[in-house]
């Protein structure tokens, strides 16, 4: 799925993490979401490697990165430590300034990596993602319910991690098959991927504290970025899916600019919340303008 690419492990200072990268130009992060790794971009990354160097990763607990311990509070896998991590492994491939997308938990790496580490992205896409902050200030029932496993997964260890584990490809199914289209939009070898890494206890449970850190350690820095006005600075485009939960049940262009300050445009795309296996040329175009636009680095 990512012929031509270089598939490496890159150790920086809290994980080793999986690392795929090919093309020639920009460089482009790529960070996905959950429950998935690097190779749910494989309709885009290729392509995009005609114009651009294109970095893909496994953020560290999920796919076959290194799943390093939590920790008391759970802040090792809060999105700064994920997001200094992708920072370390674009400084060890030589690019200390670059593009960046993420979808999902990927947008909330990127997210926090903008405003920890405002000179390395020179632009940022954002999939398919409402700031926590904001979320889990103004929870609705409509949210709760169609996003349950945010409220499932911070459970103390080892609860959830037991019932996803009992049947991990029942659950890995019933999560990501939640609108009509089920998992016909999925490729395959990509799904069986996915249930491959979900299989993992260590990846179930890295999983649950990467959210267990959302609640806790994540929310209290969003706060205190929140109430000191730091906002995103460089240039942001914000991708939805129309029928997914953001786009049913949020107004990103209304709440975003609460947390950056310039951003370049939003569109909701043809597709639920997976955009890039959903809608993949839509996705894809999006992407290449944004980026493109951006010129050389």
């Amino acid at each position: 799925m990512f012929e031509g690419f270089t598939k490496t492990e890159i150790e920086t200072a809290g994980a080793r993490i999986v690392t795929v990268h090919g093309g020639h130009g920009p460089p482009v992060l790529l960070m996905h979401g959950n429950p998935f790794s690097h190779v749910s971009w494989h309709k885009i990354a290729p392509r995009l490697a005609e114009e651009f160097t294109v970095v893909a990763t496994d953020l560290r607990g999920y796919g076959d990165s290194e799943k390093p311990p939590g920790g008391a509070d759970h802040s090792g896998y809060s999105f700064r430590a994920m997001a200094q991590d992708q920072v370390e492994v674009m400084a060890a491939l030589g690019f200390s300034h670059f593009y960046a997308a993420g979808h999902d938990r990927g947008a909330r790496v990127l997210h926090r990596m903008c405003l920890d580490h405002p000179g390395k992205v020179a632009r940022a896409a954002i999939l398919d993602i409402i700031p926590q902050h904001y979320l889990l200030n103004h929870v609705t029932r409509q949210w709760a319910t169609f996003s349950w496993h945010w409220f499932f997964m911070i459970q103390p260890y080892d609860f959830p991690e037991r019932l996803m584990g009992a049947d991990p490809d029942y659950f890995i199914e019933k999560k990501l098959a939640k609108t009509p289209q089920g998992l016909s939009f999925f490729d395959q070898a990509a799904l069986a991927e996915y249930k491959r890494c979900f299989r993992n206890p260590a990846t179930i449970h890295a999983m649950c504290e990467d959210y267990r850190a959302t609640h806790g350690v994540d929310l209290a820095m969003d706060e205190a970025d929140f109430k000191a006005g730091r906002k995103i600075i460089c240039p942001v485009m914000l991708l939805w899916g129309a029928t997914g939960g953001v786009g049913r049940n949020q107004d990103s262009m209304e709440i975003w600019p609460r947390y950056a300050a310039d951003i370049r445009g939003g569109k909701a795309l043809p597709c639920g919340h997976y955009l890039s296996e959903e809608a993949p040329n839509e996705t894809y175009t999006e992407l290449r303008a944004f980026f493109t636009e951006g010129g050389s680095l």
